[in-house]
């Protein structure tokens, strides 16, 4: 019996060691595999601003005051007594992951996906919500599947996510018709947030109010893009009416994941992306294609699911911009099972420097207010 177990062990082992092997050679050839629908691509029914104003197609918003994932806080941190200043917009990443027929769009009753987001609300949004209060919507994503193919689908899937975060904006902005506003985003969230400010916002009253924009986690091509947004990228800590933007890779690093589609496609404006610059604002310094060490950096979230053990960790990674403008976190930090291929830590963006970004958000709209 003592040798049958060992046996079954030694076969354990040799079964891990053979799947990390193929994941890191294959990894991406394995995901693509696995989650791009198969399913035909069914145009979902539109919806509209009213629509929008029923509080139920939102995740986070002032008047839902149970389970709002906007409002959680880490050990430590207090809920702000202080009257808000901003309202804050936050479309949330892609967490329609489904593996077994997934559609191209997440259905809006998917509870799996819909927790998931409220997850990542309490990582990502939850850093924000000292300077504002959180406005974040559900919304038909498109599935993850659909950042790993260039079948047309893709392209109607996001096209479709994107109509709803544009309805939930003009119902955002009914809401709060006057005021400072911050929007923010990760991943397929500042994908359709960058379509926004090209088609809603640059050139548009709007713009005026806008105190600061955060486009973590998704390329933001320095001249292809940025110039189609209407505001500039931050040049400094505590600037006001700016664009930050910053994809999070522990080293050693392998960006083709990301460089590979990024070198094909085309920017905002037109132009081609390739070769181009991407925008990286560093969370620690507040400022463009710069380093800090570890020692700078308030503090890391550690998410725990549920969130009741979660803890912030102070001087747990360093940050600096590198040549093409991805944020380079120094040897993989112990974030959690979410690491993508390459030491990408995609998931991780806000929450590495959750506590710097949420001073950086208070000083961007201080200044937004004096002026």
């Amino acid at each position: 019996m003592a040798r049958k177990f060992l046996y079954v062990i030694a076969g354990l082992i040799v079964l891990a060691l053979a799947s990390s092997i193929a994941y890191r050679l294959w990894g991406q050839q394995l995901l693509t595999a696995a989650m791009v629908p198969s399913a035909p691509f069914i145009e979902p029914a539109p919806l509209t601003a009213d629509d929008y104003a029923r509080r139920d197609l939102w995740l986070a918003r002032p008047d839902i005051s149970r389970d709002n994932p906007g409002l959680w806080l880490p050990p430590g941190y207090k809920a702000e007594t202080a009257e808000k200043k901003a309202a804050v917009f936050f479309v949330h990443p892609t967490s329609y992951l489904a593996s077994f027929r997934p559609r191209w769009n997440m259905p809006l009753n998917d509870r799996e996906s819909l927790t998931t987001a409220a997850q990542f609300l309490r990582g990502q949004a939850s850093a924000f919500n000292a300077a504002g209060t959180i406005w974040a919507p559900k919304y038909r994503q498109a599935h993850f599947g659909a950042f790993l193919t260039e079948r047309p689908q893709a392209n109607n899937a996001l096209a479709a996510a994107y109509r709803d975060v544009a309805a939930a904006f003009e119902a955002f902005l009914k809401a709060n018709p006057a005021g400072p506003v911050i929007l923010a985003g990760h991943s397929q969230g500042s994908l359709h947030l960058m379509r926004l400010m090209q088609e809603r916002i640059a050139g548009k009253p709007v713009q005026d109010r806008i105190a600061a924009v955060y486009l973590a986690g998704w390329p933001v091509s320095v001249e292809a893009d940025l110039p189609a947004l209407g505001l500039p990228a931050c040049s400094k800590r505590g600037e006001a009416a700016c664009i930050l933007s910053w994809q999070s890779f522990a080293e050693p690093a392998d960006m083709h994941a990301v460089t590979d589609t990024y070198d094909r496609s085309t920017g905002l404006t037109g132009a081609p992306r390739k070769d181009s610059r991407m925008l990286c604002i560093n969370p620690l310094t507040g400022a463009p294609d710069s380093a800090a060490a570890e020692s700078r950096n308030m503090g890391t979230l550690v998410l725990t699911d549920p969130p009741g053990g979660s803890k912030i960790v102070p001087h747990a990674v360093p940050a600096r911009c590198d040549a093409r403008g991805f944020l380079l976190i120094g040897n993989p930090p112990a974030m959690g099972p979410f690491a993508l291929p390459g030491n990408n830590y995609h998931v991780y963006d806000y929450q590495l420097f959750w506590a710097d970004i949420r001073r950086d958000a208070g000083e961007r709209l201080a200044t937004y207010l004096a002026r």
